[in-house]
């Protein structure tokens, strides 16, 4: 067995990586695919990062909340804002995944696009997974930053496709995956142009553009990159229209699904996940033609030698 992905035990799901690469990029085969054809699509939370409880760009709004709750009390009161600020996972869950992350793609209502990057910089700069007590940077999946590794040597295109905000991921992809903030593809604001001191500006607003998940993610895929990928790797429900779409293409493709099945590196969650369950992919990923990865036996390592042991707090 190839030493390529080195954190990642032999197994059914390493081999279906390894034999896919290799029978798209041998150039005297008959599924060789050109380089230009080679796009691969990530989920983020879940996927390339730990997403439980809740994903980072919930906890980013609740770090703007703290602000907004300092200078207006009476928000701390109302609903959904009084859930996120009193970090109560059960009425956040209920919202459901949208509701939830409406409110951190509204807040910065009025705030230009530089104004936004630079604040989502500093957030990531300091602040710590509450849970596992690590920056959020070292809260990536070491295994998935070695496939991403892997697939860039092999000339595949790799585009982030997520329901967080783009501009709220652009910023860490390009800082902890190495994928260009063009190469992000995610929710979005309606944005309106400005002129402010002489420049043109991008102001975000309040309204919902578009909210990249189920079936939004394949719309998105297709305006955005104009290329059906040709692997594409989620962890969730709200993946599977991404990874059936990849899997109906012609010529050789591949679709990875991954199960949070490890309760002792990280957390087992599947249909339970109010937020991002999984249950019709898992299911039925035979009948879809999903490879399933499981975290608890198909990876070596989980976060990384850097960062484990886990710290266990609420």
């Amino acid at each position: 067995m190839s030493d390529a992905l080195g954190s990642w035990r032999d197994g059914p799901a390493k081999r279906a990586l390894l034999d896919f690469v290799a029978r798209v990029t041998n150039e005297v085969g008959p599924d060789y695919v050109p380089p230009a054809e080679r796009i691969a699509t990530f989920d983020n939370d879940g996927t390339l990062c730990c997403e439980h409880p809740l994903p980072a760009q919930l906890y980013f709004t609740l770090h703007r909340m703290r602000r907004l709750a300092a200078k207006a009390p009476g928000i701390a009161d109302r609903q959904p804002y009084k859930a996120l600020l009193e970090r109560d996972l059960a009425t956040i869950s209920s919202l459901g995944k949208e509701a939830a992350f409406r409110i951190g793609m509204t807040v910065y209502a009025g705030v230009t696009e530089e104004e936004f990057d630079l604040v989502v910089r500093g957030w990531f700069a300091t602040a710590k997974h509450p849970r596992l007590g690590w920056s959020f940077e070292h809260c990536v999946y070491a295994p998935q930053m070695e496939l991403l590794d892997y697939l860039r040597v092999k000339r595949f295109k790799i585009y982030i496709v997520t329901s967080d905000e783009a501009e709220f991921i652009r910023p860490f992809a390009e800082q902890a995956y190495g994928i260009p903030r063009e190469q992000v593809i995610g929710s979005a604001v309606k944005l309106r142009v400005e002129r402010q001191s002489g420049r043109s500006v991008l102001l975000k607003s309040s309204e919902l553009e578009t909210f990249d998940d189920h079936e939004e993610k394949v719309r998105n895929i297709g305006t955005r990159i104009g290329r059906r990928p040709i692997l594409a790797f989620g962890n969730s429900d709200g993946d599977l229209a991404m990874l059936r779409y990849t899997r109906s293409g012609f010529g050789p493709r591949l679709a990875l699904l991954l199960h949070h099945d490890d309760r002792d590196r990280e957390v087992a969650y599947d249909r339970e996940h109010r937020l991002s369950p999984l249950s019709e992919a898992l299911d039925n990923a035979d009948d879809y033609g999903l490879t399933v990865v499981s975290m608890k036996n198909d990876w070596k390592t989980v976060f990384g030698a850097v960062v484990t042991p886990l710290r266990r707090t609420a």
